[in-house]
């Protein structure tokens, strides 16, 4: 109990704490079902309810990461036990990432050996020390990146040239990469396939948005396999995961392949949308990306860049 008020403590400092003249660059959360700003322990009381939590961020964002700390801790008060999963970490450091957790590994070589991604330290850090603390499982949902990295040159065919227990276990068993909103999302993010140049060029071009579209959807298939084998070795556990708010808006990419091997599960989406200001925020803008929209102040260039935690 001490524990758990101390971290309650914390997270209404973050965000109650500061003076007035700051509190307009405070995170304003819309629900989109009820189509009204609400607070953000109104919004962690509803999502409390959900089996899984998607949370689709901007990888760089300072403002974003510091309310999804916020978040973890206030779902995690409500729903008690609580499955974090990341697509910063990759299957294979799995182990290491579990020893890590319980301190059997130190941070030092934890470091050296999980290829951490840049941020880190000061973005990620608080999250995996949050759910250490609380003795939660941690997973690293993600497929390696040379795994993807062959896909997005070879296509699926890639896979069959790799040792079996790398594509068995860090591969999600099955590749899927329907055509449909979620291709024409991923196109339009790409450019898309060049329509200058000659016929073959053209081919060529279309070719290679294919394979890096498979890619992508073998890191959507691989974290949504991860987030399946959680719940089935945790029964009953809230899973919040974190990853590229393209993998989950408009309930597609991850959402969509988690939907499919867990028809029905309760899933929510929040996006994080950064925003100049978040008082003249417009929900209109980003309507259907998410169950809740999270508006937080982007950063300026202006803005110093944030010391490691």
């Amino acid at each position: 109990m001490h524990l758990r008020s101390g971290l309650a403590a914390f997270a209404l400092a973050i965000l109650l704490a500061r003076p007035l003249a700051a509190q307009q660059a405070e995170p304003r959360v819309w629900d989109a079902g009820a189509r009204a700003w609400v607070g953000v322990g109104a919004m962690a009381d509803a999502l409390a309810r959900y089996d899984v939590v998607f949370v689709g961020e901007q990888h760089d964002d300072p403002a974003t990461h510091r309310f999804e700390a916020v978040l973890l801790d206030s779902v995690g008060q409500r729903a008690g036990h609580v499955l974090l999963s990341l697509e910063m970490f990759e299957r294979d450091v799995q182990p290491l990432l579990d020893d890590h957790a319980i301190g059997r590994v130190t941070d030092s070589v934890f470091l050296a050996r999980s290829r951490p991604w840049p941020n880190y330290a000061g973005d990620y850090r608080p999250l995996v020390r949050a759910a250490a603390a609380r003795r939660w499982p941690i997973v690293a949902a993600n497929v390696p990146r040379p795994l993807a990295s062959a896909v997005s040159r070879g296509g699926w065919a890639a896979l069959d040239t790799l040792p079996d227990p790398h594509r068995r276990w860090y591969a999600a068993q099955r590749q899927c990469a329907p055509e449909g909103e979620y291709f024409r999302r991923f196109g339009e993010a790409m450019g898309g396939a060049p329509s200058h140049g000659g016929q073959a060029d053209t081919a060529a071009a279309s070719a290679m948005l294919v394979r890096f579209y498979q890619a992508q959807c073998l890191k959507d298939e691989t974290m949504a396999e991860s987030i399946d084998r959680a719940r089935q070795a945790w029964p009953g556990w809230k899973v919040i995961h974190y990853n590229g708010a393209f993998h989950s808006d408009h309930r597609l990419g991850t959402v969509e392949r988690l939907a499919r091997r867990l028809p029905s599960a309760r899933i929510a989406v929040v996006a994080v949308v950064p925003v100049p200001d978040v008082t003249a925020a417009d929900p209109a803008e980003h309507a259907g990306r998410g169950d809740y929209l999270v508006f937080v102040p982007a950063p300026t260039e202006a803005a110093p860049a944030e010391a490691s935690q």
